[in-house]
């Protein structure tokens, strides 16, 4: 291997970790998820990798078809057009093809979706995420005693009051004045809801 291809692969491995390791938040241009902090996130980071596999060719192959009939049957190349209407090995190919595309994609989708929605039998610490409109609000029901608080968007004019003047590090519109705190290596359960009169949240 020369050089030329030793540089080539440095700069593609640099590139990679780079993004991994500024993938704990959004960052301009980002084509990747986050870094995963838990096994079930590493999981479903590792399916939208292993979708791509299909879905690249996928794409490429239906393109490649429309370029094909769009030259090759266009009006003036077949003035008398085809009267085809049936072929058994076509329609068993179309009919086979995604078939077995989609056990591929439900096999993996569903033992993650079984993991995710195993809840787990003694969870260390219990968190419960209350959506309202523009924040949340945050118990710690399994802790005696335990904080409860409400976690709203920082204002830049807010910034200096809490010491996060840090931009790189506490990203405009996605930073708050109060943010939930779990212990390291331990088993969290969230328990979201959110108010029956206010607007439906995603929490992730």
């Amino acid at each position: 291997m020369n050089n030329k291809a030793l540089a080539a692969l440095a700069l593609c491995s640099g590139l990679l970790s780079a993004t991994s390791a500024l993938a704990d938040q959004p960052h301009p241009w980002q084509v990747d998820l986050q870094a995963a902090a838990t096994s079930l996130a590493a999981e479903a980071r590792w399916f939208n990798h292993y979708t791509l596999w299909f879905i690249v060719p996928i794409t490429l192959l239906v393109l490649v078809l429309l370029l094909v009939v769009m030259v090759r049957f266009r009006k003036s190349a077949n003035p008398v057009p085809s009267k085809t209407s049936h072929n058994t090995l076509i329609e068993i190919i179309w009919t086979v093809g995604p078939v077995v595309i989609l056990l591929f994609f439900a096999v993996p989708s569903f033992q993650i979706l079984t993991t995710q929605l195993t809840q787990p039998e003694n969870p260390d610490i219990t968190i419960k995420a209350i959506a309202t409109q523009w924040k949340w609000s945050y118990e710690y029901p399994s802790v005696e005693n335990g904080p409860a608080f409400d976690s709203l968007i920082l204002e830049d004019k807010d910034r200096a009051a809490y010491g996060k003047e840090d931009h790189a590090k506490y990203p405009r519109l996605l930073a708050v004045d109060n943010e939930v705190v779990v212990p390291v290596g331990k088993t969290v359960r969230l328990i979201v809801t959110a108010d029956p009169e206010d607007v439906i949240h995603a929490f992730a």
